[in-house]
């Protein structure tokens, strides 16, 4: 978006530098199964000034004393988790590019998690930007906020994730770590950070401990990354019987805790009024429908990554819901195409970073970007189109 580097970023690309790009980013790693972008996106000053004033504003609502009774709801039952904490550890906000009727470019939030998300890959993803299109002929980049650098952003993550504790005491867990799309990350992270990787049945319990085993040594695991989404697992239930049930009380410390996932979702959007959030009402508190409804998308609160999004509502796609408490009603914006490509114009989708230590503030540490054409921003919505898909914003 800054037209200087665009402009040199699209004479100097080649596609033999975006393999070797593809190359450097993954060659010790398992395959890589998401789309990734040809091309980082530069964020010019005025647009990242606007995120993080628009990041501050959510945060302040998170941060009110009554937003755990506010969000008493967003749980479902079934998959409340004991012994939550007063705040998450990480925070990830996305934001359409938008423009204003003055013409300048402005964030508006899609959604936001209480989560983690591609932490480690995101910095190894800005480092191979800038190494395989050299773009340090070009000028001096940074995927990181407020002058944050690379060591000082892992010796952050060290300190949240592993604590005081013994590196091989923590493990990032999901359900099937391996085979995750995310599983680069995973490695990337144990590379940084020192810890193990595990699925969800590599764990088991004595009494409230729990184990792992590596080369036939039991390990006391006392702290878990988590990255575990229940709306992965919900139909699985033998996985849950068979061995580590995370809604049982344990003797276990959790970064973040899984009930933020939930109060920190699509349910937290209709409390947040602010100029960088759209219009949004949970549906069954609606007095009444809009006559306008081309201008709203529907969202079912308990499913994630895009899923069971109604873009072009109707009438009866509303009146047919069996469970309207489980919806919101967002009034749609309007992304701007600002990335040029050789192909064509680009809308982008921004995701900020923050990470939350205990005791301390929220940190806003580094971004995500998703490229497309279409409708959908997610890469599975993208898969198969030149320069969409995942990247990361570089800052001058």
């Amino acid at each position: 978006m800054i037209s200087s580097y665009r402009k040199y970023f699209n004479q100097h690309f080649t596609a033999e530098r975006y393999t070797r790009f593809l190359e450097m980013l993954t060659g010790a790693y398992p395959p890589l199964s998401a789309k990734l972008s040809e091309t980082p996106v530069f964020i010019p000053a005025a647009l990242r000034d606007q995120l993080i004033a628009a990041g501050e504003e959510i945060i302040k609502v998170i941060r009110q004393p009554d937003f755990k009774t506010l969000t008493a709801n967003a749980v479902p039952r079934e998959w409340n988790v004991p012994d939550e904490n007063s705040h998450p550890h990480f925070l990830a906000f996305d934001f359409a590019v938008c423009k204003n009727e003055q013409g300048a470019l402005v964030p508006k939030l899609i959604e936001l998690q209480g989560f983690p998300s591609l932490f480690a890959f995101q910095a190894q993803l800005a480092n191979c930007y800038q190494k395989a299109f050299e773009l340090g002929k070009a000028g001096s980049f940074s995927p990181y906020f407020h002058g944050m650098n690379e060591q000082q952003y892992f010796d952050l993550l060290k300190e949240v994730i592993i604590g005081t504790h013994i590196p091989e005491e923590v493990a990032l867990v999901d359900r099937d770590a391996p085979n995750q799309k995310t599983a680069i990350d995973f490695w990337m992270t144990a590379e940084k950070l020192g810890l193990r990787v595990l699925s969800l049945s590599d764990i088991f319990k004595e009494g409230r401990q729990l184990f792992y085993l590596q080369d036939g040594r039991k390990i006391r695991l006392k702290r878990i990354y988590n990255r575990l989404i229940y709306d992965d697992i919900k139909d699985t239930q033998d996985l849950l019987s068979s061995g580590f049930d995370p809604r049982e009380p344990a003797d276990v410390e959790w970064i973040t805790h899984p009930n933020w996932f939930y109060r920190i979702s699509k349910y937290t959007m209709p409390f947040l009024k602010n100029e960088f959030v759209p219009e949004t009402h949970f549906l069954d508190m609606l007095q009444a429908i809009p006559e306008d409804l081309e201008n709203y998308v529907l969202k079912p609160l308990f499913s994630f990554a895009g899923r069971g999004v109604v873009i072009n509502v109707s009438g009866s796609d509303i009146e047919n819901l069996p469970d309207p408490q489980n919806w919101i009603l967002q009034k749609k914006v309007d992304y701007e195409p600002v990335v040029s490509s050789p192909d064509g114009m680009l809308k982008a989708e921004i995701r900020l970073l923050y990470v939350w230590p205990d005791g301390g503030e929220p940190r806003l540490c580094i971004n995500l970007v998703r490229l497309s054409r279409g409708e959908m921003m997610g890469v599975r919505y993208n898969a198969g189109d030149t320069w969409a898909g995942s990247t990361v914003g570089l800052m001058d």
